[in-house]
């Protein structure tokens, strides 16, 4: 069977993250949305998405095909159920469709001529940024569980400080000397080719990606994912850091999310709490407005590109759109649009040229080659977001 992912009435919730990738492709736990569901499906997967992201993420659409709903998560029931469907069924939870039997030739799907299975049971999904963080640590749970199954760790090595050794996974390859690794809250796992260096005290549930690295004395609480390449220090609490993203020294980082390629400077913290205490209100680009979360904890959501200077002050549930360059003393306005450039004192216009320029020799220090492909998403970015920039 040929399996579809598609990024469903969230995208625009999930936003600034879904500006430079489809849902699928966000990661929460210690695998990407479409690594968990190639893993439990056994199969590669493609994706429809936004049109201006399909050249990166195309779609292979054959006779028979089976549309999964990107916000989703798999578990073995689920997937069970997915690789049962036949024509014209589908999977709903409650409103929401979350697959269905497809053919090349309907040009449309009706769901009054389907079969509708409904789901009796809770399946995590993320439909807001911020649900990425509140729901990493399920997440990393049952990603550990999935890909420790009947295999074997490396060896823990003796001067490593450890409480809870069965809950702890590494990788081959992974580096850790002289740290603390407390297991009793929450697995750890340790991926391929990782460091962790010494002096650093991690409690889980927590999940180094492959290549990643935690520089010296770091202080980690769970829930916490720092994504493949990404390097971390100082202290970081129940975050999501995507790949290829710094935060390399001392700062707080708390109840956040950051995209790909951002970086974070010296010394910059977020706060994660309100002064009074009470709900905190996220901006949100499906209603451009600002939205009750739910959470009394809400740090930074930052989109792909966006960088900081050092001793950036973020306020409690600040959203940073994609290539941001933010920088000065002061707390800048808790939602900070794409492609601006500034601080308290005011923005302008990051333009393309520069923005690109920055990003060619950021990701050439990692051997990757910022394309045309590239380009051309970040510049329908800038034309998508230009409405909330003011000069």
């Amino acid at each position: 069977m040929n399996y579809i992912l598609f990024d469903g009435p969230s995208r625009n919730a999930l936003l600034p993250l879904t500006f430079t990738r489809p849902v699928a492709d966000l990661l929460i736990g210690i695998v990407s949305i479409r690594q968990k569901w190639e893993m439990y499906l056994g199969s590669t997967t493609t994706t429809l998405t936004e049109e201006y992201l399909s050249q990166k993420y195309p779609m292979v659409e054959l006779e028979e095909n089976i549309m999964i709903n990107a916000s989703f998560l798999p578990n073995e029931e689920l997937v069970e159920l997915i690789k049962d469907l036949g024509k014209n069924q589908a999977i709903f939870k409650d409103e929401e469709v979350i697959a269905f039997y497809s053919n090349e030739s309907q040009e449309e799907v009706n769901f009054d001529h389907y079969e509708i299975i409904e789901l009796e049971y809770d399946v995590l999904s993320i439909n807001h940024p911020w649900e990425i963080f509140s729901k990493n640590d399920l997440a990393i749970r049952a990603d550990f569980d999935f890909l420790t199954e009947d295999r074997e760790s490396q060896p823990i090595p003796k001067s490593v400080n450890v409480i809870a050794p069965e809950n702890i996974f590494i990788e081959e390859g992974a580096k850790l000397e002289f740290v603390t690794l407390n297991a009793s809250t929450g697995p750890i796992y340790v991926g391929k080719n990782s460091e962790i260096m010494e002096g650093t005290v991690i409690r889980g549930p927590f999940a180094l990606c492959e290549g990643a690295t935690v520089k010296m004395g770091a202080k980690i609480y769970g829930a916490t994912t720092v994504g493949p390449q990404s390097r971390v220090g100082g202290e970081i609490n129940n975050s999501v850091i995507s790949a290829y993203s710094n935060k390399g020294h001392e700062g707080f980082l708390g109840n956040s999310v950051l995209g790909e390629w951002c970086n974070i400077g010296a010394d910059s913290n977020n706060s994660n709490l309100k002064n009074n205490y009470e709900e905190v209100k996220l901006w949100s680009y499906e209603t451009e407005s600002f939205i009750k979360t739910g959470l009394q904890f809400c740090g930074l959501i930052m989109g792909d590109h966006s960088k900081c200077g050092i001793n950036t002050m973020f306020n409690t549930g600040t959203v940073v759109g994609v290539s941001a360059n933010i920088f000065g003393s002061g707390f800048p306005r808790n939602f900070v649009p794409s492609f601006s450039w500034g601080g308290a004192s005011g923005f302008t216009t990051y333009l393309t040229k520069k923005a690109f320029q920055t990003a060619q020799i950021v990701m050439s220090r990692r051997n990757i080659t910022f394309d045309e492909q590239e380009a051309a998403i970040l510049e329908h970015v800038f034309e998508e977001t230009k409405k909330w920039r003011k000069e």
